[in-house]
């Protein structure tokens, strides 16, 4: 079976659905260590963002 960059970027979360045909275009041209550099930032961003959502929302009490 042939390499899917576009299936794969889906199906680690990246929202390429919602991008324009042109920039569609240039991802399904990807390799597969391309989209593998790609999923891996996300997965790290979203390391970050999850961190700072938690921090957010840890309460501080006050004696």
């Amino acid at each position: 079976m042939d390499f899917d960059p576009l299936a794969s970027l889906r199906q680690a979360g990246n929202p390429v659905d919602l991008l324009s045909d042109a920039q569609r275009d240039v991802l399904a041209q990807l390799t597969e260590d391309e989209v593998a550099v790609l999923n891996s930032v996300k997965l790290r961003l979203d390391a970050v963002a999850d961190a700072e959502v938690e921090g957010h929302s840890t309460a501080i009490k006050l004696a």
